[in-house]
Formats: structure tokens, sequence, C-alpha cells
């Protein structure tokens, strides 16, 4: 019993000891950024860490998404190698190893779901000077749900007490305001229509204006100008998630190959189908896929009822790839989707999703990939980018 209690309070000491070490790491870094949001987080901390690089400012960036990344201050990228799954007590070593860099800057992107959790890493953790939430969605909703309000909320547990936050979300953007007066957080919005057809199309990928736009705001905020930035950004690494249509040919077949499988959830999923269809002068051959995870269903149901509502008419074949095959299979007419479009793929290589994809194109195709990025759904982005090239310079909204 003794060496219980005595191990208790050497645990509590030595615990005690990491945070208070923890936060004085944190306050030797005079611009910490900490970005959250439902979309877009990986490309918008990119983003201002390249704008803010470029700018003069010494600093290093992390990213939570498609795959986790350390960004050194020569904007190179270090993997985060994980024994187990994420754990927001990661951001302690994160922040430890970003202060040997001696960093002015960090941009870190809010590793946390639950509405607790996400609290946790900015008031105990991270300690914002500035604050970002990219938007509002509905997605995670077993998690914070289930309302867009519900997510709405909980997002806001990372804005900064008495600090500044900037958002690009419209929608709820008087429930987020309202939440800041709360903490007395001066909570900017910034405008996508600030950022030109001109600027976009200069990135290798397809970005956001959204996205382009609050980093813009957060390198201005710092003084760093707007063309400086967009150099910067112009010059960064996209994130292995970020959208992209790849073209690849087979035998004088053409299939356009467009990743949107790091939007996840309805609306950002349908808004990137309705872009795409204005960017292209001939859609061929229409495929959807959709990539599952058996830990993700309720996103699945969700990315369904979408396809119910807006897009029963607007492909030729629908893939599944991924887990929970046959579940989804059979529930494929309560959508509206009629199984002999179905392809059956699930776990499979991701050649053989590409060759069945060419099998079932004639002259011209195109694949909308859509649902997650695990379980093969990068494996296939990543062999359609291995075949052939990326199509560069195409603008987005």
């Amino acid at each position: 019993m003794v060496f219980l209690i005595v191990s208790f309070l050497a645990l509590l000491a030595f615990s005690t000891a990491e945070y208070y070490l923890h936060r004085r790491r944190a306050r030797r870094i005079p611009i910490r950024i900490h970005v959250n949001g439902t979309r877009g987080k990986s490309s918008v901390t990119r983003l201002i860490a390249a704008g803010l690089r470029c700018g003069g400012i010494r600093t290093v960036a992390k990213t939570t998404g498609t795959l986790p990344r350390i960004i050194d201050t020569d904007g190179l990228e270090i993997p985060i190698k994980r024994k187990a799954g994420a754990n927001i007590i990661e951001q302690v070593k994160v922040f430890k190893f970003f202060t040997s860099r001696k960093p002015e800057a960090i941009v870190i992107e809010c590793m946390a779901v639950n509405p607790e959790y996400q609290w946790i890493c900015e008031h105990r953790f991270v300690n914002a000077t500035v604050g970002v939430i990219t938007n509002t969605r509905l997605d995670h909703i077993l998690e914070m749900g289930p309302t867009l309000e519900n997510v709405t909320r909980s997002l806001c547990n990372t804005l900064p007490h008495d600090g500044v936050a900037f958002t690009a979300e419209q929608n709820m953007f008087w429930m987020m305001r309202k939440e800041a007066e709360e903490v007395n957080c001066k909570l900017l919005r910034v405008n996508a229509d600030s950022v030109t057809y001109l600027e976009l199309g200069q990135f290798s990928y397809i970005e956001h204006a959204d996205n382009v736009a609050l980093a813009l705001a957060v390198c201005e905020h710092y003084q760093v100008p707007r063309e400086v930035a967009l150099e910067g950004m112009y010059n960064a690494f996209p994130d292995p998630g970020a959208l992209r249509v790849i073209e690849a040919e087979e035998n004088g077949r053409v299939a356009q190959f467009i990743n949107a499988l790091a939007a996840n959830d309805p609306m950002s999923t349908l808004a990137i189908w309705q872009k795409v269809k204005t960017l292209s002068t001939d859609l061929g051959t229409v495929s959807f896929m959709l990539n599952t995870r058996a830990d993700r269903y309720d996103r699945t149901i969700q990315l369904l009822e979408m396809v119910r509502d807006n897009l029963t008419k607007e492909f030729d074949y629908f893939f599944l790839n991924g887990e929970n095959l046959e579940r989804v299979y059979n529930s494929l007419p309560d959508y509206g989707i009629d199984q002999a479009k179905a392809v059956k793929i699930g776990m499979a290589t991701p050649v053989v999703t590409y060759d069945a994809i060419f099998d079932r194109i004639p002259n011209i195709g195109t694949v909308f990939a859509m649902g997650n990025v695990g379980k093969g759904g990068l494996d296939i982005a990543t062999f359609f980018g291995q075949r052939r090239r990326v199509r560069k310079g195409v603008a987005a909204a």
C-alpha cells in the first residue's frame, strides 16, 4: 500500500513538473497559432506556416491530417511515428521538439475531436496568440454532434481567451461570434472573394479560396505582405490529401481522378463535385468511388444521403471500396442507387480499382473519389498519381 502511495505521488510530481516545463517552453515562442475546424485544417496550417516563413519569421508547424507531419523552419517535413493511436499528449512532445529549433512562430493543427480534449489542447497546451477555425460542418457527429450547433460549440473550445481568431465560416458565424464574446476573443471573418482566380491558379493543386483567404489574413496580422505570403504558399508542399485532378491514360483512354477523399463531410464533398463540373468540358463516363471505414459508418450514411438527395443521376458507375462492402452494397436501394451500377471492390489492392475503372471507360472518364482517406483511399489516389501526371493550374472555389 505504501509503495502504491509513493508511486502515485512520484508520478504526480513528475507530471506537474513536466507540465510546468511545457508552459515555459510554450511562452518562449512569441507567436502561437492554433488551427481548428471541420475541413481544411491541414491545408491552412501549411499555408500559414509557408507564408510566415517566406516573410522572414522563423516558423515551425505540425499537421495531423492525412499523414501527420512536423514541418521545420526550412519547410522540410518530418514524419510523426506513433507506436499507438493519436493522443493529445503528443502535443507536449511536439512543443519540446519545437523549442529546440528556437522558432519565432508555431502553427499547430488541433488534433482533438472530443469537445473536452479540444478545450485542453488550447487552454492547457497551446495557449494560442491567434486562433483559426476554418469552418464548421456536420462531421464527427458521434463525438461533437448530433447537430451543427453542437459541432460549432465544440470547435469554439479552441478560441483563445482574450485573444484574436479568424474564420472563413459564413452560415454559423453568428453562433461563433457569441461564443467568442463569452471569452473576450476578437473573432474576424474572412471572405473567400478576396482571393482571385489568378492567385488560385498559381497553385499546383486545387486549393480552396477559403483556405487561402484565412492564411493570408493571419499572415497580414503578423505584417507579412500579401505577395510575399503567396510566394511562400505557392512553393510549399501541399498535404497528401490535397484536392487534385489526376489524369491517367491507358491505350488511348483517359481517366480524370478527382481526389476528394479528405473532404469527408457531405456538404464539402457536394461543393467539390459541383466545382469539378464547372472546370471540365467533358466528364465522359462518370464513376463515383465511395471509400468506407467500418468505424466511420455514420459518415458513409451521410454521404449516401447526399448522393440520394443531389446526385443520383450524375454517375454511370458507383464503386464501393474499403470496409463494410456487403453492408453498403445491400443498403444502396435505400438511397436511390441502382445496384446494377455498383462495382464491388472492397479492400483490394489499388491496381484492381485502377483496372476496373479503365475497363468501363470507352474513351474519356471521370472518377470522383469520396469518403475516407484511410483503409486504402490514399493508396488508390497515390497509385493514380504515380501512373500519370497531375494537372496543374486549375482554379478552385
